[in-house]
């Protein structure tokens, strides 16, 4: 078995899906253009990782509300500090962040509507 995505039910896909391509440089691999307007964005070597969707009918999580260890995005940055401070300009929030023993760099944000996103400069990359 492979891996094909993991899907989130949220309130407003476009505006989504342009934060994401445009500040963390992700594409678009499919787009529906009519409802429930499930979108795939894959990562800059073409992997799918997420479908956006949205289903009024169906619950949608407020990430705001849940603590940003229950759920995150964590996308590989190779300087986080720099990523960190472009991602809150434009428009994330900043959370936390770990140094750890072996001098990786972990950087815990939340996107403009909450889902909290890491960044993560791993020194021992997997």
């Amino acid at each position: 078995m492979i891996f094909e995505h993991f899907a989130i039910n949220v309130s407003n896909v476009d505006a989504i899906v342009a934060w994401y391509t445009k500040n963390l440089h992700v594409k678009v691999a499919s787009a529906q253009k009519e409802p429930p307007f499930m979108t795939f964005l894959a990562d800059s070597w073409g992997r799918v990782f997420v479908e956006l969707y949205h289903s009024p009918d169906e619950a949608i999580t407020d990430f705001s509300q849940q603590h940003f260890l229950t759920f995150h995005l964590a996308m590989v940055s190779e300087n986080s500090e720099a990523d960190k401070n472009r991602l809150i300009e434009a428009g994330a929030s900043f959370v936390e962040e770990v140094f750890k023993e072996d001098g990786s760099h972990l950087v815990m944000l939340r996107d403009p509507w909450g889902m909290p996103l890491q960044l993560c400069q791993r020194t021992i990359k997997f």
